[in-house]
């Protein structure tokens, strides 16, 4: 039976701990587990070896699971009918008026999955402290973007995109984009998996491009309670890293000073190299200023052993750091996006894909693939210059009266 990446993951941090590489209460936080379950797991590997740490349940449907008719019947009344109210009222009319025996924390956990809110939130007073460093590499990295005028106030303003690991300092990647974009990010994480790894969690800001802020719900979408994430989201999804959300610039403070010190530092050094252009820029950050930066400034983490997974060898990550869009294959074999028309070629047998489900991916090198039931059925070569790659509009279908 193969592993999960989630499971994946607990393979290689339970290996650290056996090796005493890393402390219990470490390999606990690693995993987002008590310890009892970090016993747990650790006994199944020892008895049964990796297959131990599979859910025995894999597969088979949860007897106590909320039908997902009823699931969509909450929803359609929290948006429509009943619109504005809060849980517990919420709860009391579903039961009373509309005749659903359900309970405060099951409409709770309905509404949250769906992106519903409650409308009115009482917080408690507020104590802020400094949060501590992570005590390993790769537990957690953070990714933000800085508009700046980085080569001068003459040239036009651009985005610098970084990524920084929480435990070291240390400055894993950047480069520069015309304005932030999904690509950009993208091409970060795929060249920081190939060389360091992959890291445990990523901290962001609730930008567009790393989740979904927008009111649009397809009908498939409201049936299985949660939208479809962003581009990156589903990257750090496909990669089994976590994402960990800010709700203030200040949660992420380590990444937000990088930035105070890059506009004195880096600006500075772009301009005694005389360097006055993007690619030019991309390549002295890479080559000459992160790696004098990563060694004047870093600090070494709390424990030496890294916290960054290999990469599967299974896992393409050309593929996966890409752009995804969901297509059906028409009656002549081809796929269309935008415009953009893919012939498929034919199946074994002469066999033809109409009608099928098709993922379409489009690299970050500008070339395209279609998958039909995770098979590469078509391919274009990458143009010479690409350019600075865009997401596609997400098609939209028709939704059904959800209110």
């Amino acid at each position: 039976m193969s592993l999960t990446l989630k499971e994946g993951k607990r393979l290689h941090v339970l290996t650290l701990l056996d090796a005493g590489k890393i402390t219990t209460t470490q390999a606990a936080e690693a995993l987002g587990v008590s310890r009892r379950q970090l016993f747990r797991l650790r006994a199944k590997l020892q008895t049964a070896g990796p297959p131990g740490l599979t859910h025995g349940n894999r597969g088979r449907p949860t007897g106590h699971a909320l039908p997902a008719a009823l699931r969509t019947q909450i929803v359609a009344l929290a948006r429509g009918k009943y619109a504005g109210l809060n849980d517990v009222h919420l709860t009391e009319k579903l039961t009373e008026v509309e005749g659903l025996a359900v309970s405060r924390a099951t409409v709770q956990r309905v509404l949250r999955a769906a992106g519903l809110g409650s409308p009115r939130r009482r917080r408690p007073p507020r104590h802020r402290r400094r949060r501590p460093r992570r005590p390993q590499a790769g537990l957690l990295v953070q990714m933000d973007a800085s508009p700046f005028a980085w080569f001068g106030p003459e040239a036009p303003p651009c985005d610098l995109l970084g990524v920084i690991d929480d435990a070291t300092g240390s400055v894993l990647g950047a480069c520069f984009r015309a304005a932030e974009d999904a690509a950009g990010y993208l091409g970060l994480l795929r060249d920081i998996a190939r060389t360091v790894g992959l890291p445990a969690a990523v901290y962001t800001d609730r930008h567009s491009i790393f989740v979904r802020n927008d009111d649009h719900w397809t009908l498939a979408e409201e049936l299985a309670g949660v939208q479809e994430p962003t581009q990156v989201g589903r990257a750090f999804r496909d990669l089994g890293i976590e994402h960990i959300v800010a709700k203030t610039p200040e949660a992420k403070g380590r990444v937000e000073r990088l930035w105070g010190t890059l506009q004195d530092r880096l600006v500075a050094e772009l301009r005694l190299g005389g360097i006055h252009t993007p690619a030019a820029g991309d390549a002295f950050l890479r080559d000459t200023f992160l790696p004098a930066f990563n060694a004047r400034f870093a600090v070494p983490p709390a424990l030496a052993a890294s916290g960054y997974r290999p990469v599967p060898r299974r896992l393409d990550l050309d593929r996966v750091c890409a752009f995804h869009y969901a297509r059906t294959v028409a009656a002549d074999n081809t796929v269309t996006l935008d415009g953009l028309v893919l012939q498929l070629q034919p199946g074994p047998g002469g066999r033809g894909y109409a009608k099928a489900p098709a993922q379409v991916v489009q690299c970050l090198d500008g070339s395209w693939r279609v998958y039909v039931h995770d098979k590469l059925v078509a391919t274009t070569p990458a143009p010479p210059d690409p350019g600075q790659l865009r997401a596609h509009r997400r098609r939209r279908p028709q939704t059904g009266a959800m209110g």
